[in-house]
């Protein structure tokens, strides 16, 4: 690590401290672990980007799989759906889902058997049309019973654990259909497709209440370690409980985030991250000393992708809820877009600080902005101006004003970010 990086993250230490002091340690320890779970779908996103130049902005969507993912593997089971005819008739979809999918590769096969032009297109159109059909047939009435009479699917009761790495593998899978469909499109029109499939992951997501519950919520999900009301029960006060449950899973997912920058550091600097880096900077000329780009370009998507659901899986499972309708665009796309600009693309030190720094900035614009406009409006209703209306929202505006401000200034001044790309030595220019 640079000495640049060492005083940034010292003066990032401070800054946490500063509001330690002014927010008080509840509030710093909770804003700490959302950051660290923010800073795996950063890495992630600077696999994508800063390895490989892939301009994804389906990022929301996919932090809403992992944490769909996470929920599904540990919420407890829901008896009432398992003692239903639920699974029963699921299973049929199921099949029926299996049935069609094995039609649809049959009749994209057809060439094989001496079937083309025309005809073929008309039989992939006809495969596509009875799978559809005989898909929809089954899961509309199965989805229909069970919203009425258990409410949902529910979970597995597993282990949360097992959540967050079925929340990276879910995500990674999902990836590997995107990165089918959308990587051989230019830069530009990627990163339009990914907005697309982002907005029908989400889509999908909050309107399949029978799988996801939809708008209704799931909630409690289980902590991978000791809830507040677990050391309430050991005889703990409750304001220790909350600090000292927080701090158990801070660490815990600090050990997580440090284990996956090893390892994505470990694989930009060996022979795969020069490949990478060579594709993203030449396409063309990696073509021509043999490299398959596509299938590189796929693995960078995948990889980064599974990084990304397994930061929507922690975050889910620190929050306790899973709200599809919770996800919005400025909160889980632009903002992690942000931390790796200011941060520095293809710098994984850079993409941690910047993760971890704009969205301390993210956070505390509001209440200081708040005690702000508070402290104004008194002074300005004193000499007659009248009060500030609507201060809550005008704070909670305030954040995306400070978050454009900082990003214009990083810009500005460091266009390749604080912690710039550093490539044989020399920063990348």
């Amino acid at each position: 690590m640079s000495m640049r990086a060492l005083v940034l993250f010292g003066g990032l230490l401070l800054l946490v401290l500063c509001v330690n002091l002014v927010m008080g340690t509840p509030y710093t320890v909770r804003m700490s672990v959302e950051a660290l779970a923010l800073s795996i779908v950063v890495l992630g996103l600077n696999i994508q980007w800063g390895y490989g130049g892939l301009f994804n902005f389906g990022v929301m969507g996919l932090m809403m799989v992992g944490g769909y993912a996470g929920m599904a593997m540990s919420v407890p089971l829901n008896i009432a759906f398992w003692n239903s005819d639920g699974p029963m008739m699921l299973g049929r979809a199921i099949l029926a889902a299996g049935l069609g999918a094995v039609l649809v590769v049959l009749a994209h096969q057809a060439k094989r058997f001496g079937i083309r032009g025309k005809w073929g297109t008309a039989l992939k159109v006809a495969a596509w049309f009875i799978a559809y059909v005989g898909y929809r047939t089954q899961i509309d009435p199965a989805a229909d019973y069970i919203e009425a009479t258990s409410g949902f699917v529910g979970g597995l009761g597993l282990p949360v654990m097992v959540g967050w790495a079925f929340g990276a593998v879910l995500a990674g899978i999902v990836a590997y259909v995107i990165g089918n469909i959308a990587l051989g499109l230019r830069t530009d029109y990627l990163a339009i497709a990914t907005i697309g499939i982002s907005e029908i992951l989400r889509a999908l997501i909050k309107n399949m209440d029978w799988l996801t519950r939809g708008t209704l919520t799931v909630s409690p999900i289980p902590w991978p370690t000791p809830l507040p009301q677990d050391l309430q029960a050991d005889g703990m006060s409750i304001d220790h409980s909350f600090i000292v449950a927080r701090l158990f899973y801070f660490v815990l997912l600090l050990i997580l985030v440090l284990v996956i920058l090893f390892l994505v550091e470990r694989a930009y600097k060996g022979p795969w991250g020069r490949m990478m880096r060579a594709i993203r900077d030449n396409h063309v000329a990696a073509a021509a000393m043999g490299k398959d780009v596509k299938a590189r370009q796929r693995e960078l998507f995948v990889f980064g992708s599974a990084l990304m659901g397994l930061g929507g899986a922690v975050l889910v499972s620190f929050a306790q809820i899973f709200d599809p309708a919770g996800y919005q665009p400025i909160n889980h796309t632009f903002i992690i877009w942000v931390m790796v600009i200011v941060g520095g693309a293809g710098n994984n030190y850079g993409a941690l600080f910047g993760a971890i720094f704009i969205y301390v900035v993210w956070v505390i614009s509001e209440p200081l902005a708040t005690a702000l406009f508070t402290t104004l409006s008194g002074w300005s209703d004193q000499i007659g101006w009248g009060a500030i209306p609507e201060i809550e929202s005008r704070a909670l505006q305030m954040r995306v004003f400070v978050l454009g401000a900082v990003i214009t200034i990083a810009l500005r001044y460091a266009p390749q970010g604080l912690l710039p790309e550093v490539i044989g030595g020399k920063r990348r220019s």
